[in-house]
């Protein structure tokens, strides 16, 4: 008597589970666990699979883009492709929606950041926009819908920026208006208090005014509503409040971190807020080169919140797993049908050597 195989007893008492067996493996086969699916973040050209996010970093008021020079070097040594647009700091509106069109020419998917005004730019311009996966907001407006920045940093008080500005006409062939500046006499104070003298005067000399009509323009989306957001609380700042920035932070359910620093952490505390982009990338690293040590993480108030869109690796393999597993139950109800038929079967005495 011819002992009956594993197979031909599953597909007799299972039919069809020779086909859900070879459906699992075939799936198992065709999902990669160890690759990134989704598309490099590079601007323009093709995409690579695999490749990070690109982050964007976006200046504030009184500053350009060099202030994100500590950052953008250290970003780059971890392998990611970095962007630091000019902001044109004429207008919330017309700011959010130049930026949205820097963001609209990148590839994949795209961790945002903003520092001080920027914040309040990045909130309008990644509205709309699946490819931004997470925001990241240093000593940062980030206001809701239909509120100014006036309106805004009016509810806390610890700000000196407002008695520190210059008011200075402009006028150019589309009419006139008034910049703000910050008097170079009380730049140092107000702007970066943790800098060496010298670096503050000569940051003073180049900065960048921004349009009075800035901080009464309303903000046209908040994009913190439905994207994850990351937030740096500066506790010496002195332009924009700290009690402002946690109650912003706290508003949004961001992830949220605080450190002992000026209003210009990205420059006086690169490590920390790089490592802040990490973990808004999904990568942090755990062995930083040069952590600050005055960093401390406050309680995380995300509950509820969207996590960061993942790209692709951690669903792959889990469905890599689930199908293992699915595989395994199958082949085990099998061995256990065999087990059965084996013990209410008569001996045979060519059973032994029938195979």
């Amino acid at each position: 008597m011819t002992m009956p195989s594993t197979a031909d007893l599953i597909r007799r008492r299972f039919p069809h589970a020779s086909a859900a067996v070879l459906t699992v493996a075939l799936c198992t086969v065709a999902v990669p666990a160890s690759a990134d699916s989704g598309p490099a973040g590079t601007t323009g050209g093709d995409t690579d699979a695999g490749a990070r996010p690109t982050v964007v970093l976006v200046h504030g008021a009184f500053a350009d883009a060099s202030g994100w020079n500590g950052v953008i070097e250290r970003l780059q040594g971890d392998g990611y492709t970095v962007l630091a647009p000019p902001n044109p700091l004429r207008g919330l509106a017309s700011d959010s929606t130049y930026i949205a069109s820097v963001l609209k020419n990148i590839k994949g998917p795209i961790v945002l950041a903003g520092h001080s005004y920027g914040g309040a730019v990045i909130s309008s311009a990644a509205a709309g926009n699946p490819n931004v996966k997470s925001l990241v907001y240093v000593s940062a407006f980030m206001p809701d819908k239909g509120e100014a920045l006036g309106q805004l940093a009016a509810k806390f008080p610890g700000s000196e920026l407002n008695s520190a500005l210059s008011p200075t006409p402009f006028e150019t062939t589309s009419g006139k208006g008034t910049d703000l500046y910050i008097q170079p006499a009380k730049f140092h104070d107000v702007f970066a208090a943790d800098l060496p003298a010298k670096t503050a005067a000569v940051m003073s000399a180049a900065q960048r005014p921004i349009a009075a009509s800035a901080f009464t323009d309303k903000a046209l989306a908040a994009a913190w509503r439905t994207i994850p957001s990351w937030a740096l609380v500066a506790k010496q700042d002195k332009s924009i409040a700290p009690d402002l920035e946690r109650f912003e932070a706290e508003r949004a359910g961001s992830h949220t971190v605080e450190i002992d620093s000026s209003h210009v952490a990205m420059i006086s505390h690169p490590d920390t807020v790089t490592d802040l982009i990490r973990d808004a990338a999904g990568s942090s690293s755990s062995a930083s080169a040069s952590s600050d040590s005055s960093a401390s993480a406050s309680s995380d108030s995300s509950a509820g919140k969207p996590a960061l869109a993942d790209t692709g690796s951690r669903s792959l393999a889990l469905a890599g797993l689930g199908a293992v597993a699915a595989a395994a139950v199958l082949t085990g109800a099998g061995l256990v049908l065999v087990t059965r038929r084996r013990r209410d079967t008569p001996s045979d005495p060519d059973a032994s050597t029938a195979r």
